[in-house]
């Protein structure tokens, strides 16, 4: 019961308005971090922005229809495994790179701009980010336009799976390492930004103009 002049507080839409909200601000930060070629703070915000994610994906889930559940479940799966090895990539750059001298066999495993090991589960890990939005937009249900768009985004986002799974097992990467400064690479990302980014903004736009009676 709620009683007259009291506040309501949603605890649920507070969570997913702050996710979508760190979305929206690491991805920008990455994007300035990329440009300026400022290595250390792109780690920095891209050990955040998976905890924007999940929590907005919890979000999108918990407001899912029932007939959309499985859809919505496997985006949130996915989400949290995404966050496990993103997590992982940048925690170990931002320590045990950062701060202990590697042998050349372990800077080669180890060290984010070698394309290695390291890099191959960063992609990976994007990759299941990108089919995480696939089944988070495949469980919505749009009943305005910023839905639309969201869900539209977010679907189409999926098809990054395939470059960030399969181009690696390519060994392009590997050659790509033996010379250049990665100018293309880093322009390749930037891109990626400018078209996440909307996501998270339209995120944000719909969980605060959520009518939580209509859920």
């Amino acid at each position: 019961m709620v009683f007259i002049g009291e506040s309501r507080f949603d605890m649920n839409k507070m969570i997913s308005k702050t996710g979508s909200a760190i979305v929206t601000v690491t991805v920008f930060l990455f994007a300035i971090f990329l440009l300026i070629n400022f290595s250390m703070g792109g780690y920095f915000v891209c050990l955040i922005l998976p905890i924007g994610f999940i929590m907005m994906t919890a979000g999108l889930n918990n407001e899912c229809e029932g007939d959309r559940k499985v859809a919505a479940n496997i985006g949130l799966i996915l989400a949290a495994v995404y966050g496990t090895f993103i997590m992982l990539v940048y925690f170990s750059q931002l320590t045990t790179v950062n701060n202990e001298q590697l042998n050349e066999q372990a800077s080669k495993l180890l060290e984010f701009n070698k394309f290695g090991l390291i890099f191959n589960y960063d992609l990976l890990g994007y990759g299941v980010m990108a089919l995480s939005t696939f089944f988070t937009g495949l469980s919505m249900k749009h009943k305005n336009r910023i839905d639309k768009w969201l869900r539209a985004l977010m679907m189409i986002h999926g098809v990054f799976y395939f470059s960030c799974t399969f181009m690696p097992i390519t060994g392009m990467f590997v050659r790509m390492s033996s010379g250049g400064n990665g100018v293309g690479g880093r322009l390749a990302l930037v891109a990626w930004c400018v078209y996440f980014l909307p996501i998270g903004i339209l995120s944000l736009l719909h969980f605060h103009f959520r009518k939580d009676d209509k859920l």
